[in-house]
């Protein structure tokens, strides 16, 4: 996604058309600010929403929050359904909770999905010692996650450590080394770990045939 299409303002389109806060855009308050839809005309009674645009907004919803694109989401729910011991859009939603980026964001590590992104991308973020620079790595059960030293001082760090953005989830855990955090993923996350209201009848209708 480009940065003119995630722009602040844009932030706050996305989350009111969809009509709910997405806390990886790391913008809160669009609906507090505006309780109505985007655009001139937002302010009168919305169209009511066909049965394709509901299922339509759950897709969008994970896109925008995880910032990933519809390529990247029909690959990962090909793969789900392959896992025949849960519902598939309980395997898919649980790996991308477990995706790198998603895991320093929920640590409380970076204010966003898009400054997790950076973070990593920039080298400032180690698995079990070891820097990983791919936003999508996934994580598996046991792994730690650490910040470098210059990732510990980064503008991002520190802004999410003043200002969190989301409580740590449950799957997570957090301990102390050196004098700074290091995250420990516990358990496998799923559904009902996804940070906004999600209507998975919806996805799972959307999706069914593919």
């Amino acid at each position: 996604m480009s940065k003119t299409t995630m722009g602040n303002r844009s932030k706050f389109k996305i989350q009111r058309r969809l009509n709910v806060e997405l806390p990886g855009l790391g913008k809160p308050g669009a609906l507090d600010k505006r309780n109505y839809g985007p655009g001139q005309h937002g302010q009168r009674m919305r169209r009511k929403v066909s049965d394709y645009g509901i299922r339509l907004r759950e897709k969008q919803k994970l896109m925008f929050h995880y910032g990933i694109r519809e390529g990247q989401l029909r690959k990962w729910i090909k793969e789900s359904k392959k896992n025949r011991e849960r519902e598939w859009v309980d395997t898919l939603c649980g790996m991308l909770e477990r995706r790198l980026d998603n895991n320093v964001f929920r640590l409380g590590f970076a204010p966003s999905m898009p400054s997790a992104r950076q973070l990593v991308s920039h080298k400032h973020v180690m698995v079990n010692g070891k820097r990983v620079n791919i936003p999508s790595y996934i994580l598996k059960k046991g792994d730690k996650v650490s910040l470098t030293k210059k990732g510990y001082s980064s503008g991002s760090f520190l802004q999410a450590r003043s200002n969190p953005r989301l409580d740590m989830p449950d799957y997570l855990g957090k301990v102390i080394e050196g004098g700074n955090p290091v995250g420990l993923l516990n358990e496998e996350p799923g559904v009902d770990n996804v940070p906004f209201p999600f209507e998975k009848r919806f996805f799972i209708e959307f999706y069914g045939r593919l």
